[in-house]
């Protein structure tokens, strides 16, 4: 076996990863030499100590071939497994930047949560068009209930309480999931079951006319713009000039003033021109009516 030194030195763009089959991939990446734990620390350290990109391509290519096999656990799903794996090699990488020599572990064990995560996010990302998992507690739920499926079929409630139990989760998110992992995708739009239109569900974007290019309410949605812009308008004028000018600059203005500066400007105290300030706006709102403000 080679020396750690003399393995970065290697011209790794030789190795045959560029195959065009996900078969061939796996052939190349078992026939990288693996690490002694002895290489993977001195590795791991240059990469800690002096960002040698040199040693972290390296102890990303020796573990690839654990991600192949951490990937083929998940082949169930329905998905490519060259994308899952691909993924499962940026959970790889992520691992070795965060990966501390000094710790005692090879770096293939602490890896080995990276690689998970990063499945599990494609897999929840791309398993169906609505994503069924969201909370923590979905989550833990998605990938070890459809295992319990498997053996134990349609649940009861002994074993709903059982799952819960053991997964640490409430019964009723085990039967929100399951109900969840036994469902369907349905499209909004129906698919005709037969050639007669009239006896064909329709969906609403069908049926309901777009009401927003309708010339009356246009003409209508622009007189009560105008006429809350000159409510607003007397409502301004009714305050006092210091109130109005507080609520134009704390509140009309695109670069708004701060309650220290009106204050340094009125000679008083923030706290008096935050009281000024609720006034007026009370006064405002007593002045435009329930009407605008319920607009």
């Amino acid at each position: 076996m080679e020396t750690g030194a003399a393995l970065v030195s290697t011209d790794y763009n030789k190795l045959p990863l560029r195959a065009g089959s996900e078969n061939h991939y796996i052939q190349a990446v078992n026939a990288i030499p693996a690490l002694g734990a002895e290489e993977e620390r001195a590795l791991a350290g240059r990469y800690r100590d002096h960002e040698d990109l040199e040693a972290a391509r390296w102890l990303v290519l020796s573990n690839l071939r654990f991600v192949v096999h951490i990937a083929r656990g998940y082949t169930g799903y329905g998905l490519p497994l060259a994308d899952i794996i691909q993924e499962g090699n940026i959970g790889l990488m992520k691992a070795v930047k965060r990966f501390d020599p000094e710790v005692g572990v090879r770096l293939v064990s602490f890896a080995v949560h990276w690689i998970r995560a990063e499945i599990h996010e494609y897999i929840l990302r791309n398993w169906r068009m609505v994503k069924v998992a969201t909370t923590k507690a979905q989550r833990k739920l998605f990938f070890n209930l459809r295992g319990s499926k498997k053996r134990l079929g349609w649940f009861n409630r002994q074993e709903v309480d059982a799952v819960a139990e053991d997964l640490g989760v409430k019964p009723e998110t085990v039967l929100e999931m399951e109900s969840r992992l036994s469902g369907q995708d349905v499209g909004f739009d129906p698919v005709p079951e037969s050639d007669d239109e009239d006896s064909v569900a329709r969906a609403p974007a069908a049926y309901l006319t777009d009401q927003s290019m309708d010339p009356a309410q246009a003409v209508e949605s622009e007189d009560w713009a105008d006429w809350q812009d000159h409510a607003l308008g007397d409502a301004l004028a009714a305050l006092d000039t210091r109130s109005r000018d507080i609520l134009r600059r704390r509140w009309l203005s695109e670069h708004k003033d701060t309650l220290h500066t009106l204050a340094d400007e009125y000679g008083v105290s923030a706290e008096r021109i935050r009281q000024l300030e609720k006034n007026a706006l009370k006064k405002l709102r007593e002045g435009l009516g329930p009407q605008v403000l319920e607009a």
